[in-house]
């Protein structure tokens, strides 16, 4: 079974940066296409970001392009998201993804950004 753990949420005022990592277990990790995602309480989950298996492709939601960038490391079944100039719309609880909508989905981790 395909299980993804999120790490790296927390509190920080505007301007500041946070790393998420997602790490993924039980399948063959370049074979799946990763993305993150975020949510407000009665929002629909958006996408934020994504990279193929290779980690040749991405792609950014535009609110976050410039700002946030993505990467993993094939070597540690870990994808990244480093976010920086983070402004206090981007606070939302973060979920990695991987294997698509109908994929494997982690427990989420929340990012607070304060004014």
């Amino acid at each position: 079974e395909v299980q993804l753990v999120e790490s790296g949420g927390g509190l920080v005022q505007a301007g500041g940066s946070l790393r998420l990592s997602c790490v993924v277990s039980g399948g063959t990790f370049d074979d799946y296409a990763v993305g993150w995602f975020r949510q407000a309480p009665g929002k629909e989950r958006e996408r934020v970001s994504c990279i193929s298996g290779d980690g040749g492709g991405t792609l950014y939601e535009d609110s976050v392009k410039g700002r946030f960038a993505i990467s993993r490391d094939n070597t540690k079944n870990t994808v990244y998201l480093q976010m920086t100039s983070l402004k206090p719309e981007d606070t939302d609880v973060y979920y990695c993804n991987a294997g698509g909508l109908d994929g494997y989905w982690g427990q989420g981790t929340q990012v607070t950004v304060s004014s």
